[in-house]
């Protein structure tokens, strides 16, 4: 193995014969084990080193699955993805891949171990923001949201009263709990902060999911965490639904931002796969804005709350009857 290159692997997910798995490359990485410190100065410094890293362009990487091997090759910024056709009905659940990265003769520089889920037939699927939606970011204002990032970390972080509690009931809506809803968490925030959100949603007990997130950054662009485009996150949005077709969807997200536009956008586009759409009200000066495109998706037969506090969401998923 190559000490100075390291592989990273993102929970993956897909169904059967249609598979998806998302990660980096990296020459240069700065060690950045989680740390869940009350010292403002170890929490920046760890911070930071999720951002001092040198990506891996146009190497080959090689992702095994059940005895299938499939080729791929980095992006620029180190990113690749893979999406294959597995070979045999691949079971609901959790199911463990392997990607290297290799050089022109097959060598191993590095590996990383992976997952890729694969949800279970169950009616309803949710796709939810992270920022502002689940977890208290202030993403409307660089400076708050940044001192949140610097001075907290994953067990310090806060997320919405009752987010969880919501969550938790819509994970076992219609469904037991061996064959929980499928949760996809679809962010602003970068790859670079991958760990640290995914323990932030264990500690806070929010249900497991696949996290799809934004392009990766350099230190020198740490200022623009969070920042994207609209489209990016459109993009993402509408992948999933094209991998679930057959599942009715449920979707969240807040007014501090795009989500509103966006899936006003998708709702416009695919009426008949979503059943319900969820804004919390971040912004109240927005509200009579969001409330119009509100109006839009209730248009096409889709329930909609623009809600303050997760206790009002939680009334409205049960008078639709998403949970008992």
């Amino acid at each position: 193995m190559n000490k100075s290159v390291s592989v990273k692997v993102y929970h993956g997910y897909g169904h059967k014969h249609n598979l998806v798995v998302y990660g980096h490359v990296f020459k240069r990485k700065a060690k950045s084990k989680q740390v869940y410190s009350n010292n403002i100065f170890v929490n920046i410094v760890h911070l930071l080193k999720l951002f001092i890293l040198k990506p891996y362009p146009l190497v080959r990487v090689r992702l095994q699955f059940f005895g299938q091997t499939v080729y791929q090759k980095t992006e620029q910024d180190g990113f690749f993805k893979f999406e294959w056709e597995a070979v045999e009905d691949v079971k609901a659940g959790w199911h463990t891949v392997n990607v290297e990265a290799v050089d022109e003769h097959d060598n191993v520089l590095n590996a990383c171990e992976g997952k890729v889920y694969v949800p279970h037939i169950t009616q309803y699927a949710f796709i939810s923001d992270v920022d502002d939606t689940v977890m208290i970011s202030h993403s409307a204002t660089i400076g708050r949201r940044l001192r949140e990032l610097f001075i907290k970390n994953p067990h310090t972080r806060k997320t919405f009263p009752d987010a969880a509690s919501h969550y938790q009931q819509l994970a076992l809506s219609h469904t037991d709990k061996n064959q929980p809803n499928p949760f996809f968490y679809v962010s602003s925030s970068e790859w670079n902060l991958y760990d640290y959100l995914v323990e932030t949603f264990r500690f806070n007990q929010l249900p497991d999911g696949a996290f799809l997130l934004n392009t990766l950054k350099r230190w020198r662009d740490l200022i623009k965490t969070g920042k994207t485009g609209h489209e990016g996150k459109l993009l993402r949005v509408m992948r999933i639904l094209n991998a679930f077709p057959n599942q009715k969807f449920i979707f969240f997200g807040d007014n501090s931002q795009h989500d509103p536009e966006i899936y006003t956008q998708i709702v416009e586009r695919y009426p008949n796969n979503i059943e319900a759409v969820y804004i919390r009200n971040i912004r109240p000066e927005r509200a009579m804005d969001t409330e119009v495109l509100m109006q839009r998706i209730q248009a096409q037969d889709v329930h909609t709350c623009l809600f303050k506090t997760s206790d009002e969401a939680i009334e409205h998923s049960k008078s639709i009857g998403l949970i008992q």
